[in-house]
């Protein structure tokens, strides 16, 4: 999984015309399941995200994380933080989750966020939608946050 944040002072999804969600301070997430990732993975970049300290302290040091200063979340779905970009001028989006499993890790994803930083607090974007998000970045601050998937257990035949 991964998460491109982005410490701001607002910011809002529009689908259709229709606002979906809106924050003031807090963090804008760009949120997008690859391949192999599971609900842990999921679950292992909330626990980073929420903790993750961005924040300024009274001393001006980023020492404080969203949840101690209360601040919301809008998480929007973006597959194509996935982007394979390594050759050609076109993106491969191989590695990104397939539409119904980055679904389910998406909803998956703001289910444990509204539950671990509150209801209010949580507005989304809309999975497979045309979105226009709108953001004043306060700093600028923007990092990029990845959990990859464990690798399988490597084959243990022995053959004698």
């Amino acid at each position: 999984m991964i998460a491109l944040l982005q410490r701001v002072s607002q910011a809002s999804v529009v689908v259709d015309g229709q606002t979906l969600g809106s924050i003031g301070t807090g963090l804008m997430v760009l949120v997008c399941a690859e391949r192999n990732d599971t609900p842990a993975e999921a679950d292992a970049l909330l626990k980073k995200l929420l903790a993750y300290r961005v924040f300024s302290d009274e001393a001006g040091k980023m020492n404080r994380s969203v949840a101690d200063v209360q601040g919301g979340l809008l998480l929007i779905p973006q597959f194509t933080l996935a982007a394979d970009t390594n050759s050609g001028t076109r993106p491969s989006f191989t590695p990104a989750a397939a539409p119904e499993l980055g679904r389910q890790l998406f909803d998956h994803f703001v289910a444990q966020a509204r539950a671990r930083h509150g209801e209010q607090s949580v507005g989304t974007g809309r999975f497979g939608a045309d979105m226009k998000v709108s953001l004043t970045n306060d700093g600028p601050v923007t990092f990029w946050l990845q959990v990859k998937p464990k690798a399988p257990a490597a084959d243990m035949n022995v053959t004698g």
